[in-house]
């Protein structure tokens, strides 16, 4: 990989992904935190489904803080790992609350400190809640680092963010992870990928 390379799958990825944006459902900062851990390993249009009736009971970090466990288990249930996230996000409530005044921390090393907030979340978190330049690195976006030839195949998802940092342009890294993230939902899927179609077969390594 090299930048120019980089900065052709970019435009040709553009191309494809007209307006690129979340699909994940947020009206501000408290529901975007919270909707990012609820959405480990599970589709956003699940996490939408269900945090409809979460945020209707539970509007800020000060009600979810409080919330009894066994409810928000009940509300969130349809999604995988049910009793993890329930407590999750009932900590990382009380933890926003406690520890930062309610406001939910800018940089990386203070997010990663929450529970249920990783490296990905935080990343997710930077860039959509506070629009600062972050690339974060979910199933897809691995997918697309080794198809694509940013990292080798035995390569770690961290590699892949790194090597993804230092082919695009700062100013893009927020807009790239969304063309790559959509690009490998919806043409580039991990199973019976549109290989047929793809305007980015001659980058392919698969």
């Amino acid at each position: 990989m090299n930048k120019k390379k980089s900065d052709e799958i970019i435009n040709i990825l553009r191309t494809i992904i007209i307006n690129p944006k979340p699909e994940l459902d947020f009206k501000n900062i408290y529901e975007l935190t919270i909707a990012v851990i609820l959405s480990a390993q599970t589709t956003d249009k699940k996490v939408n489904i269900v945090t409809k009736d979460l945020f209707l009971k539970y509007p800020s970090f000060n009600e979810l803080k409080d919330a009894d466990i066994d409810d928000v288990i009940d509300i969130i249930k349809p999604l995988g790992l049910y009793q993890n996230k329930a407590k999750n996000i009932i900590l990382c409530s009380k933890e926003i609350i406690d520890k930062y005044s309610g406001i939910v921390p800018n940089t990386l090393d203070e997010l990663t400190k929450i529970s249920g907030i990783g490296r990905k979340c935080a990343s997710v978190i930077l860039a959509l809640g506070y629009n600062i330049p972050a690339l974060p690195v979910d199933t897809h976006l691995y997918r697309m680092a080794k198809r694509l030839g940013y990292i080798k195949n035995n390569e770690s998802i961290l590699m892949a963010e790194e090597a993804y940092k230092k082919y695009i342009k700062v100013n893009d890294w927020i807009e790239a992870h969304h063309l790559f993230l959509l690009f490998g939902r919806y043409y580039c899927t991990s199973k019976s990928p549109k290989c047929d179609s793809c305007k980015l077969i001659k980058y392919c390594k698969k």
